[in-house]
């Protein structure tokens, strides 16, 4: 859940920032910075856990540039959807799902490899406690 908050904090900032720049619109700036990451947090979560099956984690698409295209489409048309939903405007929407997501799709790969640093810390720490506690 940690891994998942942490990108919705980035996400927000990222929505925000690109919606207010696009629509000059505080109100609908500030309604889509918090929806479309809602929305997409709620996807990325499903997405990783998706991601976690044993066939997907054991094979070569586990990379992170893998993961990464495959949340990058998801990401889009969220994007596009809740744009065009909020705005009415086809326009916006798409303007907004091509520049956010490709903002976060870059974010997402670091958020990524972050991630999966963390985790082979945490199984090599793991490891050598198992060893220690053995002898």
């Amino acid at each position: 859940m940690k891994k998942t908050i942490s990108f919705a904090g980035l996400h927000f900032i990222v929505a925000f920032t690109v919606a207010y720049l696009l629509t000059g619109d505080l109100l609908i700036g500030s309604l889509i910075a918090m929806i479309e990451p809602m929305v997409n947090t709620v996807a990325f979560y499903f997405h990783e856990k998706a991601w976690q099956t044993k066939l997907l984690k054991k094979s070569h698409y586990s990379a992170p540039a893998s993961k990464t295209i495959s949340f990058a489409v998801v990401h889009f048309t969220v994007a596009f959807t809740v744009v065009y939903l909020l705005t009415g405007d086809a326009l916006i929407g798409g303007m907004m799902a091509m520049i956010e997501p490709a903002i976060n799709t870059v974010m997402y790969y670091f958020h990524e490899r972050i991630w999966q640093r963390k985790e082979q810390q945490a199984d090599h720490h793991n490891l050598l406690n198992m060893m220690v506690c053995q002898h």
